[in-house]
């Protein structure tokens, strides 16, 4: 792809993505962008498309006003749904497929998140009103590329920055500082931007303003980001960190984890790297969850690592690794394992570790086969007994490492009920 500067814009060419053709896209685009109005795909579809990488969501940019695009895109037979008109968005469902499509803007006034706007035809005017350069790039439907503020030169040099005084484009949205850092994560190489770092530390108050579910959100995205943990380092030298967390981050627990997951081939998981960065006891979960109003599923994941980590090791006999393994099931030993090792002074290629963090890949938990009427025939009553007779049996069969032959769990029935 050649890139071109014109009247002080650079331009490349997309015409062989895929997704530009041949595409709901593509069908949208062929009616807004016509009889004088302009479209054009926006934002993070064509950086990532740049980068080689297959776009998420895609977003178009138009001239057209929002009830010109549901004129248009029902007359095509396409369904229209109003999801932001007073700010010039209307999603529009073609093939299946929902797509914004917003109108040119202008801010005129801004107020935090909220902003007095008008619709404009001016494409310079709307990319310079974005957050980043790199977010900041449309693409016509001919595979031309524009660019108004720099963004493919800082594609290149892997460097997230701002769009004019990041001052103000902070002000605008305080989530913004978080997004800065997250972008730098995915997208960035080297330090930060050094006038986007500063002007986040002096703004970083800000985000005592936003809501927990907003910050959840851009933390779980940076956790998972390529270049998560020389950035977390960075945000926690910035004071950031320890405002996002509320408590003091485990920076070494967490690069450990991300290298822990790499070797064994794991993906990413962001609420595991969150339970290696800031939980240590299980009120560090509780913590976690009241913060950043974590799902009820996060919170138990957090707050089953939490639960005595530190009696994990791969010096335990292998029956001791099947019996954590049949109490906690495979996620959660996963977990638990990870963490442990992650504040281990062995490294990722310890094979004790190896051995004990693969064990669900060579082993599956059977089911406990005693059942309450096994004691019942062996007199044991219904009520407590019954209940304390079964574990105590369940708990034999785990120490005996899970017989599944008749006479050993005969013994086993037979000293529970006993016992009972």
């Amino acid at each position: 792809m050649s890139a071109t500067a014109t009247n002080g814009r650079t331009t490349k060419n997309l015409a062989g993505a895929t997704w530009l053709k041949d595409s709901p896209l593509a069908r949208l685009l062929a009616v807004l962008d016509r009889d004088g109005e302009e479209a054009r795909a926006i934002g993070g579809a064509v950086r990532d498309s740049l980068l080689g990488m297959t776009p998420g969501e895609i977003d178009v940019a138009t001239t057209a006003t929002p009830p010109e695009v549901i004129r248009r895109v029902q007359a095509a037979g396409y369904k229209a749904v109003p999801t932001g008109i007073d700010h010039g968005t209307v999603t529009v469902v073609v093939a299946g497929h929902p797509i914004e499509v917003t109108t040119l803007r202008e801010d005129i006034e801004t107020f935090g998140r909220k902003a007095n706007v008008r619709f404009g035809r001016d494409w310079k005017a709307d990319a310079e009103r974005r957050d980043f350069t790199i977010n900041a790039l449309s693409v016509s439907a001919d595979g031309t590329v524009h660019d108004y503020v720099g963004g493919l030169a800082d594609l290149a040099a892997q460097r997230v920055r701002f769009i004019g005084d990041p001052a103000m484009r902070i002000a605008e949205d305080f989530l913004r500082i978080l997004r800065f850092f997250r972008f730098h994560a995915r997208y960035g190489e080297g330090s930060p931007d050094a006038a986007g770092l500063h002007a986040a530390i002096v703004a970083r108050d800000g985000l005592d303003l936003l809501s927990r579910e907003r910050i959840r959100m851009e933390l779980m995205k940076l956790l998972s980001a390529p270049r998560a943990v020389p950035t977390l380092a960075v945000m926690a030298e910035a004071g950031i960190l320890g405002k996002v967390l509320g408590g003091v981050p485990l920076l070494v627990s967490m690069s450990n984890m991300a290298k822990l997951e790499a070797a064994l081939g794991l993906e990413p998981d962001p609420v595991r790297r969150l339970g290696a960065l800031s939980v240590f006891v299980a009120e560090d979960a509780e913590r976690l969850r009241q913060r950043l109003r974590l799902f009820n599923t996060e919170h138990e994941r957090l707050a089953a690592m939490a639960d005595a980590w530190w009696r994990v090791a791969p010096s335990a006999a292998a029956q001791g690794g099947r019996a954590l393994l049949y109490r906690l099931g495979p996620a959660q030993f996963t977990d638990r394992v990870l963490l442990a090792w992650s504040r281990s002074p062995d490294g990722a290629a310890d094979s004790a570790w190896r051995e004990l963090a693969t064990l669900p890949q060579r082993w599956t938990a059977p089911a406990f086969p005693l059942k309450a009427a096994d004691l019942l025939k062996r007199g044991v009553p219904k009520g407590p007994r019954l209940g304390a007779a079964l574990r105590a049996a369940e708990t034999a069969w785990m120490a005996q490492d899970f017989p599944l032959d008749a006479e050993a769990l005969r013994e086993i029935a037979e000293q529970a009920a006993q016992s009972g």
